[in-house]
Formats: structure tokens, sequence, C-alpha cells
């Protein structure tokens, strides 16, 4: 069928890996695991959709868990469109719309086409899919069209919907455990721990930091403290403003001395954060 589009499905013009029009099982990650989308249709280097497909036993109109898969796929690579078919049904999904487990299969679908069907809306399917249709940009346009109707959210600005409500919920729990702060040093308070905590969770995804060292610490007792713990260790292993504990030579940007907790004696005193 994509051969029919004008695909180079099984790289008969020989192209390097880099540089394959179709990978078969691409490699993606996903958190801390590895998963591998069944396709990936790709312009030189750079993906344009997933295509993941299923047994024809698969009622992918109704089934909740395929529509979740691919549309985790495509919003963790950050693709506009992909599409998931057992050949039978062929469903199109905005994966800009977050997605979450409980959504129903209908959810961010822009497209539903079933095989007796094909002949009749081929080239509805052609114009968006076709490789000579996104080399020209009505893939683009078609996304950006439905991007507007759908109102959907790009990773990046969800995230940082998120990070606005992890804010919130420290700004809070700071205030209430720490009447005297000045809403100067509150705001500092609240970045500067976010900032901490997102720049190791982008080294744990590089491997820099062992992987799940965030994840864990609710696990145990002494939370915070535990955490202070890792601040400390990447103030010694990184050279980054962000992790400034001590006064050192030749810098004269002052450490902070009072958001990680500084033992004296059986004492502990810093920021008060709720366990």
């Amino acid at each position: 069928m994509f051969e029919l589009l004008g695909w180079d499905v099984l790289n008969r013009q020989g192209h390097a890996e880099a540089y394959k029009e179709v990978v078969h099982e691409d490699s993606l990650k996903i958190g801390g695991s590895t998963t591998s989308p069944d396709y990936s249709f790709r312009v030189g280097p750079e993906r344009k959709f997933f295509v993941e497909t299923k047994k024809p036993s698969v009622n992918i109109k109704h089934d909740i868990a395929p529509a979740f898969q691919l549309r985790r796929y495509g919003w963790s690579a950050k693709l506009a469109l992909s599409i998931l078919t057992d050949f039978e049904e062929f469903a199109v999904y905005d994966c800009r719309v977050r997605p979450v487990k409980t959504d129903g299969p209908s959810t961010a679908r822009v497209m539903y086409v079933t095989f007796d069907q094909y002949e009749e809306r081929w080239d509805e399917i052609a114009a968006v899919f076709s490789r000579d249709a996104v080399l020209k940009g009505s893939f683009d346009r078609y996304a950006e069209s439905n991007k507007k109707k759908r109102g959907t959210a790009e990773v990046d600005a969800a995230f940082l919907d998120e990070i606005d409500g992890w804010r919130l919920v420290l700004a809070r729990n700071l205030a209430l455990r720490n009447r005297d702060l000045s809403q100067r040093d509150l705001n500092f308070a609240v970045q500067k721990t976010i900032d901490r905590l997102i720049f190791l969770r982008i080294c744990e995804d590089r491997g820099m930091e062992t992987y799940g060292r965030l994840q864990v610490l609710p696990n145990g007792p002494n939370i915070y403290r535990r955490l202070c713990e890792l601040f400390r260790e990447a103030d010694h292993r990184y050279n980054s403003g962000l992790f400034h504990f001590a006064a050192e030579k030749d810098r004269h940007e002052l450490p902070d001395e009072w958001t990680v907790l500084v033992q004296r004696d059986v004492e502990f005193r810093c920021v008060g954060v709720s366990e």
C-alpha cells in the first residue's frame, strides 16, 4: 500500500541507514525504556509519521490500547500525525493531543477508512500520506489545519503547563511551612528546586546519572533530605550555577545556603518542605 503511495519501503535505492525513507522497527526512547514503532516514514533523517500495524483480529475502531500505544509513540517523538492500521482499517491520529490511558479510541482520531473505501478515498489518502504530498508540504498543511480545529498542544507547551502546576503546588507548600519567607525568596526556592529536578532528570535520560534515582525518592523516609544529597552530589559533579552551595574562589555569585539542608550536629535547617 505504501509503495503505491510512492515510498521506498524496502529501500530498493540502497540508501544508508540514516537516510532510509522507511525504517522498520525504529528505535524510540520513552521514559527509561526503548520501544520500536513498526514503521517510521522519513524525509532525509527527519521523521514525518509512524505507522503501527496490527493483526486483522484487532478491532482498531473500538480497542483502546492500540490507539493509546500509537499516540504515545507519536507524542514522545513530537510528530503531528501517525497511522494505526491492520489494512482492514486505516486510522489517523493527531499525536499532538496528549495521550491518556483512559482515552477512548476515537480521541484525537482525524481520519478513519475501511478497506472497502480505499478505492473511493484513495485520492484523499494520497493527498496527505504519499511521498510526493509530504515533499510538497501537503502533509504539513493537513496537520496544521487539524491543529487549529482541535486545539492541540505541543509536547513542549504541555510540559510548560505541567511545570506551572508544580510551581503552584510547591509554592503553597513552602509558604505554609515558612511564613517569614519574602515573595522574592519564595520564588527563588520554588524555581531553583524545579530547575534542579529537571536538570537531573535530563541527566538521567542521557545516561549521565543513574536512571530512576529521583523516581524512587518517595519510597523511603526523609525525602527532601535525600533529595538535597543528590543536589550536593551534583554540585561536585557539574560546573553549573544551579548547584552552588559553597563559596568558591574567583566566583562572585553568593552560594545558596538555605534551600538545601545544612547539617549542624544532629539538627538540620532548610527551607521547610513537606515530606
